[in-house]
């Protein structure tokens, strides 16, 4: 058995309720499978307004399919060396592509930032968001989520120096996170009191964590995890905070079509552990024997506690 930092951490308590979570790099850009492209994808005259999302028929007759991921957020959805995107996010929607139009290369990879996940599927600009995106009742009300394939929680990343250890040793110190993530809600909700240094982009929010600009930064542990593993002189004091959440797809409300075959899509994929083996080839590397797969992955969009 593998040596576990999150253990029952993640097995505690998946009934809780739901929050609000993760994100990353707010360009507006546009990338194929292999490189990054400009695109338009849907216009709308006003941000947040609808425009009609495509139907499967539609994706199908195109060739194409737009889908949301984030562009740094390591090892969830990053731009490599080589500017290449690669991550668990990023595996999982070339195989999307592969079995609806026959090839990997079909997909359109489109780079958002956390807070225009929502937005992006509003205006039609993608057909799927697959951000590292949590599901949350607040979130349910605005897109419609396929069945679930990761599971997370909040972490909270410092210096080893001065590791916090505890959210008390954050009252009078600065915690940075991005917008429009789980852990700028549940922080600004649960402690107000608490400083809060709230960035656009992940790298922006890393950055200012290096730089001594905040004392700790909050998002999945599942992600701080892997870059303090990354970083020398960080490490994770408190592993698992907030309710254990599920990270899911998510299609415009009312996709109905598009989001039965995404859920027929992850049911099968049960068969062949895919997901198992999605996280061999692209989180393994980052965290080694520190989380067993059971621990985050999810196969069948069935959660096992």
């Amino acid at each position: 058995m593998k040596k576990s930092i999150l253990g029952t951490l993640l097995a505690v308590t998946l009934t809780v309720g739901l929050l609000v979570g993760c994100g990353s790099n707010g360009n507006d850009m546009a990338g194929s499978s292999s490189e990054t492209t400009g695109t338009s994808a849907g216009e709308t005259s006003d941000y947040g307004a609808t425009a009609k999302a495509r139907s499967l028929d539609e994706i199908k007759k195109d060739g194409t399919i737009k889908i949301g991921v984030f562009s740094d957020k390591n090892p969830f959805g990053y731009v490599d060396e080589n500017g290449d995107i690669q991550g668990y996010d990023v595996l999982f929607a070339k195989r999307i592509a592969k079995d609806l139009l026959g090839s990997e290369d079909a997909v359109e990879f489109v780079y958002l930032d956390a807070a225009s996940r929502v937005e992006y599927l509003k205006s039609a600009k993608v057909d799927i968001t697959m951000a590292n995106f949590t599901v949350t009742d607040e979130r349910k009300e605005q897109v419609d989520f396929a069945l679930p394939y990761m599971k997370v929680a909040l972490g909270v990343v410092s210096p080893e120096n001065s590791l916090i250890t505890d959210v008390d040793q954050l009252k009078g110190k600065t915690l940075i996170v991005v917008k429009g993530t789980t852990a700028e809600t549940y922080f600004s909700e649960t402690y107000p009191d608490i400083k809060l240094l709230k960035f656009d982009e992940y790298q922006e929010a890393y950055d200012a964590l290096l730089d001594g600009r905040g004392d700790a930064f909050s998002t999945d542990n599942t992600e701080v995890l892997a870059w303090a593993l990354q970083n020398k002189g960080f490490k994770v004091g408190i592993e698992s905070i907030g309710n254990i959440d599920t990270i899911a797809a998510a299609v415009q409300k009312g996709n109905t079509e598009l989001l039965d075959w995404i859920n027929d899509e992850i049911k099968s994929l049960a068969d062949e552990q895919f997901f198992h083996k999605d996280f061999e080839e692209t989180l393994e590397p980052v965290y080694g024997d520190s989380i067993a797969p059971d621990e985050i992955v999810v196969e069948g969009g069935v959660v096992q506690e």
